[in-house]
């Protein structure tokens, strides 16, 4: 599930593989940005913003979102593409590399200095060098609705998304309903900004610091099954700003109170 951390490792292989290059493809099919060409501009960098990517071109910026199952692709110019061309939503080639943006849920080429109308709103960002745990506590500390919606909202802190949720409020021990603003929401922040870090840079995402598979989450998931920590059975719900929102919310009974 493409969370910041997924977003990151994303940014970093486009980097690596695009800046200081110019750009001998641009290809954006949605609607809005289709007619946008960016052929012959430099490709400046690729810059993560929580979930949201930003690929700066020319005086130009390509955004993008992820979602659900969004992906970008890296080939040899010219490679066939291991998915089929009618997913594509966004093509930046240059005279070696083609990166292709396949189910892409927000695809947008903007002038570079307008990028707060589509990232100004969010919340600091663990992820990036500004890093502010005291600004995201405060922003937590002031809602009144559960924990876990309030973390899942961009405005207060960028990049964490449900399985971050899940497995962050298991590891302080805070009941997934419990009212923000009764939280310790710098102890969290301190706890989140460190387990986003530590998988940043790996493939395979874990939080207990068992990599093996079905070993690396607490609660995830995992409803019906005994805790890792005290043996009582995993609970499940949905919890959401609006029904439209709800996501799946686990819990130990025992050990988040």
């Amino acid at each position: 599930m493409p969370e910041g951390d997924t977003v990151f490792r994303t940014a970093r292989r486009l980097h690596d593989a695009l800046a200081g290059r110019i750009a001998t493809r641009f290809d954006v099919r949605v609607p809005g940005s289709a007619t946008a060409d960016l052929t012959g501009e430099r490709i400046h960098e690729v810059v993560p913003r929580g979930k949201h990517l930003l690929l700066r071109i020319g005086d130009a910026t390509l955004h993008s979102h992820l979602k659900m199952e969004g992906h970008w692709d890296l080939y040899r110019a010219g490679e066939r593409w291991r998915a089929p061309a009618f997913r594509a939503r966004a093509i930046v080639g240059t005279d070696t590399v083609d990166a292709v943006g396949f189910d892409l849920a927000m695809v947008e080429v903007l002038p570079t200095v307008d990028e707060d109308r589509v990232v100004g709103h969010l919340g600091p960002d663990p992820l990036s060098p500004q890093w502010d745990a005291a600004e995201a506590a405060r922003n937590l500390a002031s809602d009144d609705r559960p924990i876990h919606v309030a973390v899942l909202d961009q405005r207060h802190v960028a990049g964490f998304g449900n399985e971050y949720a899940n497995e962050l409020l298991f590891v302080r021990g805070v009941l997934p309903t419990t009212p923000a603003s009764e939280v310790d929401t710098l102890a969290l922040m301190d706890t989140g900004a460190r387990m986003i870090r530590a998988n940043r840079d790996r493939l395979g995402r874990t939080f207990t610091g068992d990599s093996r598979p079905g070993r690396q989450t607490w609660v995830y998931r995992r409803e019906g099954k005994p805790c890792r920590r005290c043996g009582t059975l995993i609970l499940g719900t949905e919890l959401g700003a609006d029904p439209t929102a709800e996501r799946i919310v686990f819990w130990c009974p025992r050990c988040q109170t």
